[in-house]
């Protein structure tokens, strides 16, 4: 599908927000920038974002971003979606390469699990970048370049949330997907953070695939009330999709009680529900998506123009209900002038759709 871009306007933030995420792009944009330069435009190019699973909120807000660079950059953009099954994502980047796609996106898959598939291949090998695609930023063996946070620091950030209240204890379960390295690495980060806290205890580790926790989840819940009882106050996960079917089973188990943390990555839907302020989710550890997305698109354009990664590595953003309701209507990196940035570096490349946005 030959999708087309749009980005929306925001209303400016307060003076004290403003500050607070000018510090965050300097640490995003500023260094590479200094360090590598300006890239030479690149010529029009066919890419596919190839998903792991739609479901998942925050490769769906990559994508947005994404989407919005490549019309920025004049390229045409195929999406495929892969369900969260590994055949079919397998499938899809056969045809990819097939096609002859000049890059390809690993939207939230282990570049492990097509690795093979690109070494098969009797075609010219597509640049190939990936957001969580590894557990690290930066090159991989398969990347020019992988888009992420830092899964230790995305951890640390959600252990830190879980404050026992007053004299009480924590007992909490983690929530993993284990065929993601990222996710492994934030589930033994979590890990060694609750073993450094003295009125913490980690009950136990739920592998719950991301694909399956709408089914899962409930029965998941109930089995570990059963087991644990009231020594049960918390939840970590390493994704908010887990928080998407957390609710309403603990309600029904009279466990009010439970707080919930995500380790990632700050999909609409839990954004919603924390700015609520009626959520067992307290927080979610978010990534700045639309900037990833439009770095995602840089990150292929330097390859293609023969330059190397740029190195930049964001901050995650602790979200919780007070940050939202000082943002407003606003996305939480809107108040980044990193679409600015990109473009002043893109000059030449589209420069008439960047008028008025």
């Amino acid at each position: 599908m030959i999708t087309t871009c749009s980005q929306p306007k925001g209303a400016p933030l307060s003076q004290w927000l403003r500050r607070s995420v000018l510090a965050l792009l300097a640490a995003v944009l500023a260094t590479a920038a200094a360090a590598q330069g300006e890239v030479a435009a690149a010529a029009s190019k066919r890419v596919v974002f190839l998903a792991q699973d739609f479901r998942n909120g925050g490769i769906t807000a990559v994508y947005r971003g994404f989407e919005q660079a490549c019309q920025e950059l004049g390229w045409t953009l195929n999406i495929v979606n892969g369900n969260g099954d590994r055949a079919t994502i397998r499938r899809l980047f056969d045809e990819a390469l097939l096609a002859g796609a000049d890059g390809i996106v690993l939207g939230g898959f282990d570049e492990a699990d097509i690795a093979d598939r690109l070494a098969a291949s009797t075609r010219p090998a597509p640049v190939l970048v990936g957001w969580h695609a590894s557990s690290h930023s930066g090159p991989a063996s398969s990347l020019f370049a992988n888009v992420s946070t830092d899964p230790a620091v995305v951890a640390d950030m959600a252990a830190a949330l879980v404050t026992p209240a007053g004299g009480a204890r924590a007992g909490v379960v983690i929530f993993n997907d284990g065929r993601f390295d990222i996710a492994n690495t934030k589930t033994l980060r979590m890990r060694e953070a609750l073993s450094r806290c003295t009125r913490c205890e980690l009950l136990a580790i739920e592998d719950v695939p991301i694909s399956n926790a709408a089914k899962e989840m409930p029965a998941a819940l109930e089995r570990l009330h059963r087991r644990f009882g009231m020594r049960w106050t918390h939840v970590l996960a390493i994704n908010d999709v887990y928080m998407d079917s957390m609710h309403f089973p603990l309600l029904s188990l009279g466990r009010r009680d439970i707080v919930g943390i995500a380790a990632g990555d700050g999909s609409r839907t839990a954004l919603s529900r924390i700015r609520s302020g009626r959520s067992q989710q307290l927080a979610t550890i978010a990534e700045p998506t639309g900037l990833q997305g439009w770095q995602l698109a840089d990150e292929l354009r330097r390859a293609f123009a023969k330059q190397p990664p740029s190195g930049r590595v964001a901050r995650p953003i602790v979200v919780t209900t007070q940050l939202l309701r000082q943002l407003g209507s606003q996305e939480i990196d809107d108040a980044l002038p990193y679409r600015a940035e990109y473009r002043r570096q893109w000059s030449g490349t589209a420069a008439s759709s960047a008028s008025g946005r």
